[in-house]
């Protein structure tokens, strides 16, 4: 039994004559603000054991005396969640991205962000 529904003008329409409407949002704002955090974790991983590594740019990243290098180290990773943000979300605004893809490639940049962060990593680069 085919169904029917009665259109704007009064006349009945079957399911086959009914247009297709879009109705579902692609994900790519969504998965561009997942993956844009994912990067903002793993910059703060990068400059966190960075820090270590080289005393001037440990100096660099004290913005702020009473907070230390940490202050630069967040600023910098906030500065590149945003900036991905808003580059990726520009880029697939209008776009179905690969999910699954998308979910590895955050899980292996916060992965690395939460390893650069561990003391008993970044502590085996310090100088001095």
């Amino acid at each position: 039994m085919e169904s029917t529904t009665r259109d704007i003008e009064g006349g009945e329409t079957s399911a086959m004559e009914r247009p297709e409407v879009e109705s579902a949002r692609p994900n790519g704002p969504a998965v561009a603000a997942l993956v844009a955090a994912a990067f903002g974790s793993f910059v703060l991983g990068l400059f966190t054991t960075l820090a270590e590594v080289s005393e001037p740019l440990k100096n660099w990243l004290n913005w702020s005396n009473p907070v230390g290098p940490l202050s630069g180290k967040t600023g910098l990773a906030l500065a590149a969640w945003v900036g991905a943000w808003l580059a990726l979300g520009v880029a697939w605004r209008r776009s179905e991205v690969d999910l699954p893809k998308a979910l590895i490639a955050s899980a292996a940049l916060i992965g690395l962000g939460v390893l650069g962060t561990f003391p008993s990593f970044f502590e085996q680069f310090a100088v001095g």
